[in-house]
């Protein structure tokens, strides 16, 4: 057990948390962030949009449930760079779970640590901001493990979408039966994501993220699907030519999260690195449109630029998150192109966001007819 095994935690402005090792031992690194989600954590390590980060979990209790790889993994593998928890369980109460979240880390390799006031240490994120950390049970003098974290590349800038896309092209649903071709564009996307597609009846062939227009527009499909991912999008110029020319075709487009900055930056709004970003299952949205508010899951850390779409002619506001007044989905006046800043599949919860599909679907029956 590794449990008993001191690790260091060491965060770009120089604040040290000692604790113990969990998952693999080595040493990691990465840009730190916190996720508020009380549930769902298997599916926070595979999400694609989490890669190059350190992820805080803020729920006291991390692993009490095992791993069930069946049915809550959000991809082929665990994304995440490194895991900070206060209390790990080494045991789990689940009777169809497959083992530990301690031997899910080993198999892949994650170095984490836990005994962290995550408390503290989530209080001071919030105020001086995301910044990069490594987490070592290798190294623990503060002075070496910093001139390792000296190293690790920052997130703002940095291109990640071609590193976590598909390889190869793929398909999902039944084309016998389907009553839509959806070109999905792969920067990360998430399993659930697709199921939500295709049981709406979507046939859906996933593209890898540097896929050229020309090759997805050779495909035919009925619309487009521009999916979540990591790093920054400005890094991004590829996508967001493709993106605006798909726009251009005057077919539907549903962006989230990563895709909904790459359609703001089709239509030639900035996007901006936030504080401490939006990450967790609790996010209150207003939907401007029908004055209702739902709670939402978000994972990202860059953000559209309000001023600059308040001026634009070609664009409406559709959602604001209540805490901040941050810009949360955005329309198209002049295409039926669309896009939020949250995760509306929520795997884990809440389902309050899923009729964004249905609204989706809603533009590509209205383009058929």
């Amino acid at each position: 057990m590794n449990q008993k095994k001191e690790a260091l935690l060491l965060l770009e402005d120089g604040t040290a948390y000692k604790g113990l090792a969990l998952g693999k031992s080595g040493t990691t690194g990465g840009e730190i962030c916190f996720n508020t989600g009380m549930t769902g954590y298997q599916e926070i390590y595979t999400d694609p949009s989490y890669y190059g980060q350190i992820i805080v979990n803020t729920n006291s209790h991390i692993g009490n449930y095992g791993v069930q790889l069946e049915d809550e993994e959000e991809s082929g593998s665990v994304k995440i760079r490194g895991m900070v928890c206060n209390t790990f369980s080494q045991i789990y109460s689940r009777d169809t779970a497959d083992f530990s979240l301690q031997e899910y880390f080993e198999r892949a390799n994650v170095v984490g640590i836990s005994g962290v006031d995550t408390r503290h240490l989530v209080r001071h994120v919030r105020e001086k901001g995301v910044m990069n950390a490594i987490i070592s049970s290798e190294i623990l003098d503060e002075v070496e493990l910093m001139k390792e974290l000296k190293k690790i590349p920052s997130m703002d800038g940095l291109e990640l979408s071609s590193e976590v896309t598909t390889e190869e092209p793929y398909f999902m649903g039944d084309e016998a039966t389907a009553k839509f071709r959806v070109a999905v564009m792969d920067y990360g996307i998430k399993k659930s994501i697709l199921l939500n597609l295709t049981s709406r009846g979507c046939y859906c062939k996933v593209f890898p993220a540097k896929t050229s227009y020309e090759e997805v527009l050779e495909w035919n499909p009925d619309g487009f699907f521009i999916s979540n991912g990591p790093g920054d999008p400005s890094a991004m110029e590829y996508a967001v030519e493709n993106v605006g020319q798909m726009v251009e075709t005057a077919k539907p487009l549903f962006g989230i999260c990563l895709g909904h900055q790459l359609l703001a930056l089709s239509s030639g709004i900035n996007t901006y690195k936030m504080h401490h970003g939006h990450r967790g299952l609790n996010h209150p949205v207003k939907n401007l449109i029908t004055g209702l508010c739902e709670i939402t899951s978000q994972n990202h850390g860059f953000a559209v630029k309000p001023d600059e779409i308040e001026s634009h002619p070609d664009i409406e506001v559709t959602h604001i998150n209540l805490n901040d007044k941050t810009i949360e989905g955005i329309r198209r006046k002049d295409y039926p192109a669309f896009s939020v800043q949250y995760h509306p599949e929520a795997s884990p919860g809440p389902h309050d966001s899923r009729y964004l599909f249905d609204e989706f679907l809603k533009l590509l029956e209205a383009s058929k007819a």
